[in-house]
């Protein structure tokens, strides 16, 4: 035992000293405190569980001039740790440490994990690779992560001192929003920044080691998240090189924004028209704020188009899209007989300001302004689906709120509204508003408020407008201002509501109203020699003011009925809401004069005709209004037999009756009978929304109302003389699973609706602005699941209008559009958006849709099989927006049809 415990001691002591002495010999690297199981002539394996530290340290015997040489080769800046699973071993011949198994390597910002790695300390260098297991397959690839980027090689040799590294077979991936892979046969890394790349693959493939396509790089400068620059580029596809290849190449990989760049243009060719190249041009990323895309068409027989786009964005501050699109559409040739030439314009500007910028102040603007013909004439294919629409709406608005009391809210508007049918636009240039919350004088500002006179109140309103009223050939010409009407509206509402018996609500009040206007008329008398009576147009300030009283008493009954909670539907409760209202307008003859027209009778009329605001009224009104108010609920048993409470279900969400009846008129004192209402079906997915006018009198052989009940001219008690029904029904596979669907089509980009009931409106040339669905990282669904189960979803819209007035009796509308998608397997997806018109017995615009995803590739097809605007759309492309150039296109425009 004694003999032994010598033995230990003078192990440790000859440990001790070999360390020292080691310690001593090479100053430039620390002596390792280690724990040896087993002594070794050259060699001493290392406990696997300890992490083991080299420091370098500065030999103070040497002279000063070596002693302040720490920079030169062989000096280490930093700590070193590593570890390993199975063993760590330290030759102290070859100055080297072998980590086995599951090892790791620390120094600075520099991670390197492999199955073994070797750390020469000599020349301070380390080499990575990968080991073998039990079958005989290579296993655990170097992992090199500096910073942000990470390199999985083969292996690697890398140097603590120069940095530079020696890398085979390399893969990283850069993600830049979206992810690229670059692999590399042979890497030299220069530096932290700069890497030089030999024989090397770009792909956006998901799987690197065997990707659908990529593009082979002979030679290449690397510049990690920022580019790639390279020599001799080209294509390939299924590892079959392709002839698409460049001399040299550049590959942006900024993190911060989208990179500047040109935007490939697409072939095609029509027959009036000539070839063409369509949504060329140039993308500039301006900044971290603001982009500007120009993009343009070219058609060989001289038209042409042109596009500004821009997005800008600050956050907590605003955020818009700013589109400008002209287009110079020629058709046929110079000198034939169908020879035209026109030009149409469109302008869209959507700006919306966050709610945190100023809670007092918004601006927010949503401008569709153009010709009225743009979307009907556009060559463009992202406005195919848009030529139905019949509007084209603008505004833009500021509003401004001051606090305190009392509190007043100012708004100013631009508003324009253009009818594609006829080609008319009304517009407000402006409308102001300014309004000052309701005060009321007998009550205390933070008290409660009761009784009739504490609850008067008063407001003040003010309104005024520039209306312009004009045509789309008169725009921006001074013709457009002809027929301009400015007016000037103050309202101050006076009122007060009180309680009848508890159950009756009633409130009493009255308005004045004032009306300024700096044009009026004046009507001359008939003048035989002209054949005529002449207006005269005064311009002018002058005004006239009119007021009127109303009172209103209305009450809400309930009504239940009971079936059981052992039945289905346990109980049904019925809300009536029934009013009755009484409104005064005195006569204001004081506003009118008179005039004698051709036939020599003296007629009445008021110098404010065709004012924006109205006339005053020259005849009293004393009527009384009568509504009835329904709505009806069902509590039925719940289908889970956990719950403890019935669910509530909306039977009929409203249905409104109204009518009128007018005290001192001397014939038809009774208005028609309106009716509307609206309920919903199916979980809610269903919206059926239905009207109808009912005139309780007769019409005579011309079609004109007369003073007799129709019941009394032998008819039915009241007369159908209008009847409307719209239906919306979207429902989907997640519908009945109880899942959210997410998926929303919106092509209120291209001016469109936010549906896809008119197709959808796809540009498969320019990247920024196509979405598409399958880009969206989906789960990986086996095949054979879509056996039983195919996502699809479904929206459609159907109309009914049923028209009476002079007993036609017609159908005036009878229309059904829809639209669908499904996926038949999770890379094929098929989609129509159509319509039927049941009055003129013909389908409406119908477009079909295929998609299939190729997993780096994607490939569509858009068919318009019929109508005038009968055309179709192909195209196959790289997915990734950074190599979106990387695309064939193929089109069939439509021929303008006369």
């Amino acid at each position: 035992m004694r003999a032994k415990k010598r033995y230990i001691l003078l192990a440790l002591l000859t440990l001790f000293f070999s360390g020292f002495f080691y310690a001593q010999e090479r100053p430039k690297v620390q002596a390792l405190d280690i724990k040896a199981e087993k002594e070794q002539t050259d060699s001493l394996k290392i406990n696997a569980s300890e992490v083991l530290t080299s420091l370098a340290v500065v030999d103070t015997t040497e002279t000063d001039s070596i002693s302040k040489d720490t920079t030169k080769q062989g000096f280490l800046q930093g700590k070193i740790d590593y570890k390993a699973k199975d063993y760590m071993k330290m030759s102290r011949k070859e100055n080297k440490i072998y980590l086995y198994n599951e090892a790791e390597v620390y120094y600075q910002d520099y991670e390197l994990k492999s199955g073994i790695i070797v750390i020469d300390y000599t020349t301070n260098e380390v080499h990575a690779g990968r080991i073998k297991d039990s079958t005989g397959a290579l296993i655990q690839p170097p992992y090199f992560k500096q910073g942000n980027n990470i390199v999985e090689p083969d292996s690697i040799r890398f140097n603590f001192d120069t940095k530079k590294a020696l890398i085979f077979n390399s893969r990283t991936e850069q993600s830049m929003g979206e992810s690229m892979s670059v692999f590399a046969e042979t890497v030299k890394k220069e530096n932290d920044s700069v890497y030089f790349l030999r024989e090397g693959r770009i792909t956006t493939a998901e799987d690197i080691d065997d990707p659908d396509y990529y593009i082979r790089v002979r030679k290449g400068k690397f510049v990690p998240n920022k580019k790639i620059i390279a020599g001799f580029s080209n294509m390939y596809i299924a590892d079959v090189p392709t002839p698409i290849a460049v001399p040299f190449a550049y590959f942006p990989m900024s993190q911060e924004r989208r990179n500047s760049g040109i935007i490939m243009p697409t072939p095609g060719q029509t027959n009036r028209r000539g070839y063409s190249l369509q949504n060329g041009g140039y993308y500039f990323a301006i900044s971290d704020y603001f982009d500007l895309a120009l993009l343009g068409d070219y058609y060989t027989n001289g038209s042409y188009g042109l596009r500004t786009e821009t997005n800008y964005a600050k956050r907590y501050k605003f955020r818009g899209a700013l589109r400008f699109r002209y287009e110079n559409n020629v058709e046929s040739q110079r000198g034939f007989p169908d020879y035209s030439r026109s030009t149409i314009y469109n302008i869209q500007w959507n700006h919306s300001q966050d709610a945190k910028a100023n809670p007092n102040s918004r601006l927010s603007a949503s401008v569709n302004f153009g010709s009225s013909q743009y979307y009907q004439n556009s060559f463009n294919q992202l406005n195919t689906p848009n030529f139905l629409n019949n509007t084209l709406q603008s505004s833009i608005s500021y509003n401004k709120t001051f606090p305190g009391y009392p509190m007043v809210n100012l708004n100013a508007t631009t508003s324009i509204q253009q009818n594609t049918r006829d080609q008319s636009v009304n517009m407000t240039l402006p409308t102001l508003q300014a309004s000052m919350e309701r005060i009321f004088p007998f009550a205390k500002r933070d008290g409660a408020k009761k009784g009739i006179i504490q609850n008067i109140n008063f407001q003040y309103n003010f309104r005024a407008e520039n209306r312009i009223s004009t045509i789309d050939t008169l725009l921006f010409k001074k013709e457009m201002f002809d027929n301009a009407k400015v007016g000037f509206q103050h309202t101050i509402p006076i009122s007060t509501n009180f309680k009848i018996f508890k159950f009756f609500s009633t409130s009493v009040g009255a308005n004045y109203n004032e009306v300024w206007q700096l044009k009026t008329i004046h009507r001359n008398d008939y003048d035989s020699i002209l054949e005529e009576a002449t207006i005269d147009t005064i311009s002018g300030f002058d005004r006239f003011g009119t007021y009127n009283f109303n009172a209103s008493l209305g009450t809400t009954l309930y009504g239940t009925f009971v079936f059981g909670e052992d039945k289905k539907i346990q109980a049904i409760r019925h809300t009536v809401r029934p009013s009755i209202s009484y409104g005064y307008t005195p006569a204001f003859d004081q506003y009118y004069d008179e005039y004698i027209g051709e036939d020599g009778v003296e007629r009445e009329y008021t110098r404010f005709e065709n004012g924006i605001y109205g006339q005053p009224s020259l005849n009293n009104s004393n009527s009384i209004g009568l509504s009835l108010s329904n709505v009806v609920e069902a509590k039925v048993r719940d289908k889970d037999t956990t719950a403890t409470e019935p669910k509530k279900v909306m039977l009929l969400n409203n249905l409104n009756f109204s009518t009128s009846y007018n005290i001192v008129a001397d014939s038809l004192p009774w208005s028609p009978v309106r009716m509307s209402g609206g309920t919903q079906f199916f979980q809610n997915k269903m919206n059926v929304n239905f009207g109808a006018t009912l005139d309780p009198y007769a019409i005579d052989n011309t079609g004109t109302r007369i003073d007799v009940f129709n019941y009394e001219n032998g008819g039915s008690l009241f007369r159908l003389t209008q009847a409307n029904v719209n239906v919306s029904y979207s429902i989907n596979s997640k519908t009945f699973s109880g899942e959210e669907d997410k998926e929303q089509v919106d092509n209120t980009q291209s001016g469109g609706r936010d549906d896809d009931l008119f197709g959808r409106a796809q540009d498969f040339s320019d990247e920024r602005t196509f979405a598409d669905e399958d880009d969206e990282e989906k789960e990986d669904i086996p095949a054979e699941a879509y056996a039983a189960k195919l996502p699809w979803d479904l929206r459609m819209a159907y109309s009914l209008t049923y028209s009476n007035r002079n007993r036609e009796s017609e159908i005036s509308n009878n229309s059904l559009m829809f639209s669908g998608n499904i996926e038949l397997s999770p890379q094929w997806k098929v989609g129509v958006s159509s319509g039927y018109d049941f009055k003129q017995k013909g389908f409406t615009y119908t477009q079909l849709r295929f998609a299939r995803d190729l997993k780096s590739f994607r490939l569509n097809f858009n068919w318009v099989p019929f109508s005038n605007r009968a055309s179709w759309f192909f195209f196959i492309g790289i997915k990734s927006s950074m190599l979106s150039d990387l695309k064939w296109e193929k089109r069939s425009e439509p021929d303008k049809r006369l």
